[in-house]
C-alpha cells in the first residue's frame, strides 16, 4: 500500500515558487503579495488565515490579512475588494470562508477581479475552467491532482469517483478530471448524499476522491481492492483527534493507496494558493499597466 504524502509533495511544490518568487524580484522588482479578508472571529478561519500568512512569508510572497468585526456589512466589505482590485501591488485576493449570515457571500466572491481571484470561485474562472481552459485552478482539487500526478498515479483511462458536489471541491474536481489534458482524461462518476446505490458506484472506482464531510464515511466495504483513495475530509472527533471522510485504518488494508488525514490534501490545498498567487503577479509581470 502507497501511502499518498502531501506534506512532501506540498514541501517541493512551495520550494519551486520560492525559487520562482525570487526570481521574478530579481528580474522585474515585483513581489507577489496575498491580500486575505477575515471577517469575524471564528476560530478556525482565524487558524487559517495565520497558516496562510505564514506560509507566504516562507515562500517570499508578501500578505495584507484585513481583519474585519463581525457587523462588518456586504457594502463595507464590497469596498475593501474594491481598493484591492484597484491596488496593482496587490496580486491575489481571497476572502475566508464561511462569512458571517449578515454578508452576501455570492455577491462578494463575484466582486473579486478575475484576473485577482486565487481561490478561483469567480464564475468567470469556474466558465473558464468548464471549458478546459482555466484561469486560477481551485486551490483543493488542483492540490489533488498535483498529489496523484506526483505520486505516480495513472490518472488517464481511470474511472474517477467523486464523492461530493461542492462548489469548492467536488465540481470542480470532477471537471479537473475529465478535461482532455495532461493529469486528466479520466471516466467520470458524481455521487452525493441522494445518489441511490452509492455504495455500488464506489466499490467501481479506480480512483475515489472523497469529499462528503462526514467522519469516516467510506467503509473498506465500499472499496475496490487495489484502488486510490483521496481523502478531502477533515472532522474533529469528540476526542479532539482529526480523522477524514474515510475509515483510513480499515480502508488502508485493502486500498492501492491513500492519503492520510492529516498530512494529505491539507497542506497541497495552501500551496495551490500560493502558486495561484505567483501565477497572477507573473502576469503582471508579462502586461505590466
Amino acid at each position: 500500500m502507497q501511502l499518498l504524502n502531501g506534506k512532501a509533495i506540498a514541501d517541493e511544490i512551495r520550494r519551486e515558487i520560492t525559487e520562482n518568487a525570487a526570481k521574478l524580484k530579481a528580474e522585474h522588482g515585483i513581489i507577489p503579495c496575498l491580500a486575505a479578508l477575515l471577517v469575524g472571529n471564528d476560530p478556525a478561519s482565524q487558524i487559517y488565515i495565520k497558516n496562510k500568512e505564514k506560509a507566504c512569508a516562507q515562500v517570499g510572497i508578501n500578505s495584507r490579512i484585513l481583519r474585519l468585526p463581525d457587523a462588518t456589512t456586504t457594502g463595507e466589505l464590497l469596498q475593501h475588494i474594491a481598493q484591492f482590485n484597484a491596488d496593482p501591488s496587490v496580486h491575489g485576493i481571497l476572502v475566508q470562508l464561511p462569512l458571517p449570515k449578515s454578508c452576501d457571500e455570492k455577491q462578494i466572491l463575484d466582486a473579486i477581479d478575475p484576473k485577482k481571484d486565487v481561490d478561483a470561485f469567480h464564475p468567470h474562472n469556474v466558465g473558464l475552467l468548464s471549458q478546459g481552459r482555466p484561469g486560477f485552478l481551485p486551490c483543493t482539487p488542483h492540490g489533488i491532482q498535483q498529489l496523484l500526478v506526483r505520486s505516480g498515479i495513472q490518472i488517464a483511462g481511470q474511472h474517477v469517483v467523486v464523492v461530493g458536489r461542492s462548489d469548492i471541491v467536488g465540481k470542480p474536481t470532477a471537471l479537473m478530471m475529465v478535461q482532455k489534458s495532461a493529469g486528466a482524461d479520466a471516466t467520470i462518476t458524481v455521487v452525493h448524499s441522494r445518489t441511490k446505490n452509492l455504495a455500488d458506484l464506489t466499490r467501481q472506482a479506480d480512483i475515489l476522491i472523497v469529499a462528503m464531510g462526514r467522519a469516516k464515511f467510506i467503509t473498506a466495504s465500499m472499496v475496490k481492492p487495489g484502488a486510490v483513495i483521496v481523502d478531502v475530509g477533515i472532522n474533529r472527533l469528540a476526542d479532539g483527534t482529526l480523522c477524514g471522510d474515510v475509515d483510513f485504518d480499515a480502508v488502508k488494508e485493502i486500498a492501492g493507496a491513500i492519503s492520510p488525514v492529516p498530512g494529505g490534501v491539507g497542506p497541497l490545498t495552501i500551496a495551490m494558493l500560493l502558486r495561484n498567487t505567483l501565477a497572477a503577479a507573473l502576469l503582471t509581470a508579462a502586461s505590466p499597466p
